[in-house]
């Protein structure tokens, strides 16, 4: 079985299953959450609506040339960071416990770190992609990736958004090593990124209560409450669950059941077999996007497929660690199950993206030329001309 050939099926595939879980989820829990305006099904057909959208987005993204990234980078990334901006606009941004992260237009709410987050990915990627021998340099490698990050980041830090700063840390960190940037730059990256973020906590009273719950929880009752619920929710459901809608934790008892706390409710109703497969989805997603990635036809399109990858791995790796009470608590959603239209647009968008690289990748017999032509030039008896 050709393990490439068959990878874009398997990604699809999980893709298919998480989604649909997740509609299954909303159909329990979302009767329970609070400004459903007294319609039990509100979230389930406000889903359904995102959901038109970005299965639409994803089947466009898979048809165009995802080189067109490449060519409009500049273009993506000035929306972003006005989008961005707007998040402070009066009668625009809208504020949710304290933090301005969404623009309000009619009905809808949207997120701009979401776009902000696919910027980044395709300008680094267009970086690294228009000269290798950026990687290696400690101007052009190391400071001016790092650079870019401060600028894109800083409007999502001031918005309260910690988690999406974070995000983008660690895809520029794993973007800058996959590109070949010297680990000598990376390691005082990741050090000095660790000091600001524990700094930056611990000048935010909110969020240095979720780290002190998280070390603590005895001690601080009220900010580990949303995790502890979260625990006996999964306890409850055993191996076998409840049953689908028998859950008591999404009963006013657990915050954000719809929501970032989805997973536990899954684990209650259920059962941990059901809780294990969605993260072997996310592992099928990780390992399929990565050997796409690998065999895209360019540098651009292995680093913009590493990057996607990156960010959806990342968040579902949060979500699962917090709401486990392995990581402190943090507002990430569970891609393609947790409730939101922004976050799955832009998951299916990075989705249709990885098929449109694979679209476009190497041939088998493209890269059994690449792969001997190696050894041919290594046996051969004279050097190669320089062109």
């Amino acid at each position: 079985m050709n393990v490439h050939r068959n990878s874009v099926y398997f990604l699809v595939i999980a893709v298919i299953g998480l989604t649909v879980l997740g509609l299954v989820m909303l159909s329990s829990t979302a009767a329970f959450a609070p400004g459903n305006h007294g319609d039990p099904l509100f979230f389930l057909k406000k889903q359904a609506q995102w959901l038109g959208v970005a299965v639409f987005v994803c089947l466009v993204a898979s048809c165009l040339d995802h080189h067109l990234f490449e060519r409009w980078w500049w273009l993506l990334l000035a929306c972003s960071l006005v989008l961005l901006l707007l998040c402070w606009a009066p009668g625009v941004g809208l504020k949710i416990k304290g933090a301005a992260r969404w623009i309000h237009v009619g009905s809808a709410s949207f997120q701009p770190s979401e776009l902000a987050k696919l910027a980044a990915v395709v300008t680094l990627a267009w970086w690294f992609a228009r000269d290798e021998g950026n990687a290696t340099s400690f101007l052009k490698g190391f400071i001016f990736p790092v650079l870019f990050l401060g600028f894109i980041a800083l409007p999502i830090a001031l918005e309260v958004d910690m988690g999406t700063t974070a995000l983008l840390g660690v895809t520029t960190f794993i973007l800058m090593f996959v590109a070949g940037t010297r680990w000598r730059y990376l390691f005082p990256m990741v050090m000095v990124g660790a000091c600001g973020l524990v700094f930056a906590v611990s000048k935010m009273p909110e969020r240095l209560g979720r780290v002190m719950a998280f070390w603590n929880p005895e001690k601080y009752p009220d900010d580990a409450y949303q995790q502890m619920q979260g625990l006996i929710a999964l306890g409850s459901g055993g191996v076998e669950g409840l049953g689908l809608g028998n859950g008591r934790q999404k009963m006013a008892f657990l915050p954000e059941a719809h929501t970032d706390f989805i997973l536990p409710v899954v684990g209650e109703e259920l059962g941990l077999r059901v809780t294990l497969l969605i993260v072997f989805g996310f592992v099928v997603i990780v390992m399929c996007g990565a050997i796409i990635s690998l065999r895209a036809r360019d540098r651009f399109g292995m680093l913009l497929g590493f990057g996607i990858v990156v960010m959806i791995a990342f968040q579902a790796a949060v979500n699962i660690g917090v709401t486990t009470m392995v990581l402190p608590n943090k507002g990430f959603p569970l891609p393609f199950i947790s409730y939101g239209g922004s976050n799955l647009v832009f998951c299916m968008l990075g989705i249709g993206i990885l098929i449109n690289i694979y679209r476009q990748g190497l041939t088998e017999k493209e890269e059994r030329v690449l792969t001997t032509l190696p050894i041919l030039v290594r046996k051969g008896r004279r050097r190669p001309t320089r062109l």
